[in-house]
């Protein structure tokens, strides 16, 4: 029987409120057994960007990722965000690790190609995570703070959804755990009614998200996040919750399922 995993993915929005963040890494601190942290930043990158008079670009919802843009994600991905959150879990008694893609190799990445005629710059696409080395690093006490950024084995850095990485590292780990992904936001699930906390969807399957996608019910920035939890479930992940960031138990929220 494996032994049981959580990957908790947490996004810009409560990493740069202080409450909020106070409040999830004590949660996660309190999860019982092995787990794994993946964490966003992009409200910070804009604020950094905009300090040091770099324009933030985005289309759809997408960071484009030029150079100076680079420097900026890196600098508060990999460096401010990330070791906040170590240092934050070290308080708690976690033996926790900061890591990029490119430590140790643990995700190789390739450049997304033109979509649309767009491009978005150093912004990467998922090539592999090694599980294995995670594994390691697990079984050793040892917590991963992961952050959204990867590389391409060629020496560049990119910029990588961190949502994504958090489904392809549940996908590598789910061969060698029974895994739960947990995607924490302000939101307490996905709504019927984006006005409406109460209105949350308890179950969703790929047929309820082709239905909601069509009929507007699901939109946005939340169709990319159902797309990548259902992927996960496809490929092996025990189980994805979409939930309040003050509910990561994993007994709240909206649960996706094949």
């Amino acid at each position: 029987m494996k032994e049981r995993l959580t990957i908790v993915k947490v996004g810009g929005a409560v990493v740069e409120d202080e409450a909020q963040l106070s409040a999830l890494l004590h949660d996660f601190a309190a999860i019982d057994g092995r787990k794994l942290l993946v964490h966003g930043g992009g409200r910070k990158a804009t604020q950094v960007a905009a300090s040091l008079g770099i324009e933030t670009k985005m289309i759809d919802g997408r960071r484009i990722t030029d150079r100076d843009m680079l420097s900026v994600v890196t600098m508060v991905y990999g460096g401010l965000v990330n070791k906040n959150v170590v240092a934050r879990l070290q308080a708690q008694g976690l033996k926790a690790i900061g890591l990029t893609g490119a430590d140790a190799d643990v995700i190789r990445s390739h450049r997304r190609p033109l979509k649309n005629g767009v491009d978005y710059g150093f912004v990467g696409d998922v090539d592999r995570v090694d599980g294995q080395l995670l594994h390691t690093f697990v079984e050793e006490g040892l917590v991963p703070v992961m952050a959204p950024l990867t590389h391409d084995g060629q020496g560049s850095l990119l910029n990588t959804n961190a949502d994504t990485i958090a489904a392809e590292t549940a996908k590598a780990l789910a061969q060698l755990y029974d895994v739960t992904l947990v995607y924490s936001f302000e939101k307490a699930g996905v709504l019927r009614n984006p006005d409406d906390e109460g209105s949350v969807i308890p179950l969703i399957t790929r047929e309820d998200f082709e239905r909601y996608k069509a009929d507007g019910t699901i939109s946005g920035g939340m169709i990319p996040k159902i797309e990548n939890a259902l992927q996960a479930v496809e490929a092996g992940v025990d189980r994805v919750v979409i939930t309040l960031a003050t509910a990561i138990d994993g007994q709240h929220g909206t649960v996706i399922q094949r």
